[in-house]
């Protein structure tokens, strides 16, 4: 099992700051991906940010140049910094960690909740 613990959500205006923390722990293989998705009420979830197993960074066209993931690999721990902000960025940002193995297995942390003010 792995867990995943999110920190980092919070109110802020447009055009201002955040950055998401998630920490892994667990049986957390050495093939593995990290990323980030967000839901805001009425839609699906949605992908907003990743690792690759390969250690490229991916991102949504709607957070490109805006929002930057990284991560402290020795602390298992991925972070989402989030710049220029926008209203619409307001949702719940979940943590997304990828096992891979013969089979992949997910887990997800349970959200943080960042809602940008206009």
């Amino acid at each position: 099992q792995v867990q995943l613990v999110e920190s980092g959500g919070g109110l802020v205006q447009a055009g201002g700051s955040l950055r998401l923390s998630c920490a892994a722990s667990g049986n957390i293989f050495s093939a593995n991906a990290m990323g980030w998705y967000r839901q805001a009420p009425g839609n699906q979830r949605e992908f907003v940010a990743t690792f690759t197993s390969g250690g490229n960074r991916i991102y949504a066209d709607s957070v490109k140049g805006r929002f930057a993931i990284s991560r402290d690999n020795a602390k298992n721990t991925v972070f989402l910094q989030m710049n220029s902000l926008k209203p619409e960025d307001t949702a719940v940002y979940y943590c997304n960690l990828r096992n891979i193995g013969t089979m992949v297995q997910i887990y997800w942390g349970q959200g943080t909740q960042v809602t940008i003010s206009s």
